[in-house]
């Protein structure tokens, strides 16, 4: 863990590639003396005679130990990632040799570089903010498209830039305010109280879209939850199969088979979808069946999509439409997909279907076990429909991180708290302190105002060559 955070005078050095054997590894440097250690142990040319941004073959040596045949990537800052003087050494990727060069660039003067630090020293630089320094972090971790694009659109600045403007706008109201305060004896306002507060509000209707954005953000980044739920032998472990195709979970004539939540991850065209099969939902006397009920109804409540499984055959409209209260009550806001299944036992007619669709947003009427391609198309492409919502933030930024969405939620509080203010005739003391709180808390999303322990958290969670 970092302990300081100053601007660096040493170099650090690392493996910049993962663990275990490959065709090739890259060990990282990044310092003030790069190339002077750099030609300690590289036999070749003279490294720091190149250029920056050139290749160079030859060889790491440790004294007069041979340990590898390599090629030299020269990055002079401040045109580097982390703006310093930084190398790469590409070497053959046996563990021995990456930990044998990492030691022999210690005992040339180097250090071991702390998880994250050259991401650190990026922004410590001011090669990067503290939004595009996480947003690296989610990058790495990305699998599928969605993920990989909205996390370059962090990394190339989508959030930050939109971030300070607002805050220098704030920036330039409280300059006012502040100068009102030293002339207080003499009753002078320099700020426009009537322009303050349409600027105050202009704001406001702009953070509110990014804070509704990180439901989407959220979901992207860590796959959307889709809760599977009925009641027991309804199909829900059926279908769960289908989409995975796979015999994940059990499928029995008996009910109440299912008695834990069933998680598995599925990506729908570049997508990543968390699938959770529930326990049925019944009344019920055994115990063990209760706590998987439990489970299902708190899955409920944390799903972004809820597929409601039920049996046409059985069911009456009454009982359907109870069953959708029911999860409406724990969760309203969640995108609702009825399915009815075995639609070949019980041919419903329209109006029993109409009085469902008023209470959810997709319906589907199905035979698991006769349609399951024609079923699956259809659900993925109302799964697809559902997330296509991301289009209504294509022009504004996504925020997909906890802690910017909580400063973002924090100097909303505030803004609204200056608007409640100037109603009621607040004096200026008062309306800078409460946009002080937002400036701050749109300045430590992008790391314009920080701490120590922020930044050793965040940092402190990064891989060690990054």
């Amino acid at each position: 863990m970092l302990d300081h955070f100053k601007l660096p005078d040493d170099t650090i050095v690392a493996p910049a590639t993962s663990s275990g054997q490959s065709a090739i590894a890259v060990v990282r440097l990044s310092g003030r003396n790069v190339l002077e250690i750099a030609d300690k142990i590289f036999k070749g040319k003279l490294l720091s005679e190149q250029k920056s941004h050139t290749l160079h073959y030859g060889h790491i040596f440790n004294d007069d130990t041979l340990i590898d045949e390599v090629v030299i990537s020269i990055f002079k800052g401040p045109k580097s990632f982390t703006a310093e003087d930084s190398i790469e050494i590409s070497c053959h990727g046996s563990p021995f040799i990456q930990e044998q060069i990492v030691q022999t660039c210690i005992s040339a003067g180097a250090r071991l570089a702390d998880p994250g630090e050259f991401s650190m020293r990026a922004y410590l630089n001011g090669r990067i903010d503290l939004a595009q320094a996480e947003s690296i972090a989610d990058v790495i971790a990305s699998q599928n498209q969605s993920q990989l694009d909205l996390a370059m659109k962090q990394l190339k600045g989508g959030l930050s830039n939109h971030l300070q403007s607002l805050r220098t706008q704030l920036l330039d109201f409280v300059s006012l305010i502040e100068l009102e305060l030293d002339f207080g004896e003499e009753d002078v306002e320099f700020a426009d109280r009537t322009k303050l507060r349409e600027q105050v509000q202009e704001i406001l209707n702009y953070i509110e879209p990014l804070i509704q954005s990180f439901k989407y953000g959220n979901a992207i980044k860590n796959g959307i939850p889709v809760a599977i739920v009925g009641r027991p032998n309804a199909g829900k472990s059926s279908l769960l199969n289908a989409l995975l195709n796979d015999d994940r979970a059990i499928v029995s004539e008996i009910a109440g088979t299912t008695r834990d939540t069933i998680e598995e991850e599925l990506h729908i065209q570049g997508v990543a979808f968390r699938f959770i099969d529930t326990a049925g939902i019944r009344q019920t006397e055994d115990s063990i069946e209760k706590i998987g009920i439990e489970k299902a109804l708190k899955k409920i409540t944390e799903a972004s999509v809820v597929i409601y499984i039920f049996d046409q055959s059985k069911l009456s409209a009454e009982d359907v439409l109870r069953d959708i209260e029911m999860i409406r009550s724990n969760n309203s806001s969640a995108e609702l997909v009825a399915i009815g299944n075995k639609e070949d036992i019980k041919q419903l007619n329209e109006k029993w279907f109409n009085k469902i669709d008023l209470k959810v947003n997709h319906r589907l009427s199905v035979n698991l076990k006769t349609q399951v391609d024609q079923t699956l198309k259809h659900l993925h492409k109302q799964l697809l429909q559902i997330v296509d919502f991301k289009k209504d933030f294509e022009s504004n930024a996504i925020v997909s991180n906890v802690r910017h969405h909580k400063c973002l939620l924090e100097a909303k509080e505030a803004l609204l708290e200056v608007i409640k203010l100037m109603d009621g005739n607040a004096t200026s003391d008062l309306l800078a302190f409460e946009m002080k709180r937002a400036i701050q808390s749109i300045g430590d999303i992008t790391g314009l105002i920080s701490n120590d322990e922020v930044l050793g958290n965040i940092f402190g969670k990064f891989c060690i060559g990054k």
